[in-house]
């Protein structure tokens, strides 16, 4: 049996996503065994953030301001939205560099089945944000039914604005072998092919 501290703390690695009982456990002991400065930095950078990590009033983004660096920024193209399901997502959008203009994260997708609808996602609050001087938007969200219907739920919104809708490609990845990419793939990659 375990002392109560160590098993709190392994309970609470737990709610980590893809962490089970044996690699919670593994964590802990290694934490208490052969790292406490790390778990005590750990540990005060979880509670920093945990107390003045907020959203971003514009994009919904992750920050410490009322308003995230991207956001703030004059060299950022206003005119252009992209729309994603999470922060992480605006990670990997920001870290491929290929992308200049602004945010709008909805942190999920539509799915009623769980209760999620428009009201969850903010979407009266893109609504506002579209209307506001934007010229494109871009529709980043993944392509699950959920994502698919929460990408024709947002363009039905922003065509009766009159703002340009677009849909990030999908398909065969650079360096993918075609024998190896599943069907759906295959087939939403001819349906978006485009002339060289």
């Amino acid at each position: 049996m375990l002392s109560p501290l160590i098993d709190q703390l392994i309970r609470s690695l737990r709610i980590l996503p893809g962490v089970g009982p044996k690699s919670a456990q593994r964590v802990a002991l290694y934490l208490l065994e052969r790292n406490r400065e790390g778990a005590v930095s750990l540990a005060h950078a979880l509670l920093a953030a945990a107390e003045q990590v907020k959203q971003c009033r514009s994009c919904r983004t992750l920050t410490e301001q009322d308003q995230c660096a991207i956001c703030a920024s004059p060299r950022r193209d206003a005119t252009l939205l992209c729309v994603v399901e999470s922060p992480a997502d605006v990670f990997a959008l920001e870290q491929s560099g290929n992308f200049n203009g602004r945010y709008f994260v909805l942190h999920g997708r539509l799915s009623p089945i769980d209760g999620i609808g428009p009201a969850e996602l903010g979407i009266q609050y893109l609504v506002e944000r579209m209307a506001d001087g934007i010229a494109e938007v871009i529709v980043a969200t993944n392509p699950t039914m959920e994502g698919e219907a929460t990408a024709h739920y947002i363009a039905e919104k922003a065509k009766r604005l009159g703002v340009k809708v677009t849909r990030i490609a999908h398909g065969v990845p650079i360096g993918g072998e075609l024998e190896y990419i599943d069907g759906g793939t295959l087939a939403h990659a001819l349906a978006s092919r485009r002339e060289l």
